[in-house]
């Protein structure tokens, strides 16, 4: 079985890191390069790291920033935002980003992404799925820079995974972002059975337990966590923070025997 990982997903806004509530009120965090030093001594799997500004505002990734934070990060580092062209992609990786992260571009130039899988491969190129409820039943996928698709949630997997050959998906949910309420464990079910390729559940955990839930209970291959991940406890202030390994893995989530 392959081994489970655990993730910070810190979100930057072009200035510093911040966290939101359903994708609203981003709060101020602190410095990304502070947090990844943290996180270097506390040993994550890997650090995923999202501009969530980059795209809606139509700049290019701060390649400066990073490039700072890729020479500090000890772990693999994924990075999204601002990726428009194949030319993004391998300027990103020779900085020393392992995955890009892409959303908008999956939604308005598919083509692009098709061409970086082809180029670069399929394990180097992750898309992030953001998703919520439509009042009338289902779900709406779309990006905070407002491309949406009409394609349903489990049909848009399939498509990122089977037709434009992305490695991993990131299924982000909209309305558990920030709420501490657990993950969506029956979608992320769902979509585990419709793709062959590696799922990142990402939203809504707020303790051990719901780390070990969406690992043990469904075909997650990963748990993102940002609140966790930067407070000290729900409702409580700033502190670059992560569980402890041992207190939620074991043989039953993928750990060697």
């Amino acid at each position: 079985m392959a081994l489970k990982r655990i993730m910070p997903a810190l979100l930057f806004d072009g200035r510093a890191l911040v966290k939101t509530v359903r994708f609203k009120d981003p709060r101020y965090i602190g410095d990304p390069i502070n947090a990844i030093k943290i996180y270097n001594e506390k040993e994550v799997d890997e650090l995923v790291m999202l501009d969530i500004r980059a795209t809606p505002e139509r700049r290019p990734p701060n390649f400066d920033m990073i490039r700072e934070c890729a020479s500090e990060c000890f772990m693999p580092f994924s990075y999204g935002g601002g990726v428009r062209t194949v030319d993004d992609f391998g300027r990103l990786y020779k900085l020393g980003v392992e995955k890009v992260i892409v959303n908008t571009l999956c939604l308005t130039a598919p083509e692009i992404v098709r061409e970086a899988t082809r180029q670069y491969g399929g394990t180097s190129v992750v898309a992030s799925v953001d998703y919520k409820k439509r009042l009338l039943g289902g779900f709406q996928v779309h990006s905070t820079a407002g491309a949406k698709t009409k394609r349903g949630l489990v049909d848009h997997c399939r498509f990122l995974a089977e037709e434009l050959g992305v490695g991993e998906l990131l299924l982000y949910s909209v309305e558990r972002d920030g709420t501490w309420s657990g993950y969506d464990l029956p979608t992320i079910t769902e979509i585990g059975r419709a793709v062959s390729v590696p799922l990142i559940a990402c939203g809504g955990a707020g303790s051990i337990t719901d780390i070990r839930a969406v690992l043990e209970q469904t075909p997650a291959n990963a748990a993102a966590i940002g609140s966790m991940a930067v407070y000290q406890k729900k409702g409580m202030g700033v502190l670059i923070n992560f569980p402890r390994r041992d207190l939620i893995l074991d043989e039953a989530v993928g750990e060697p025997a």
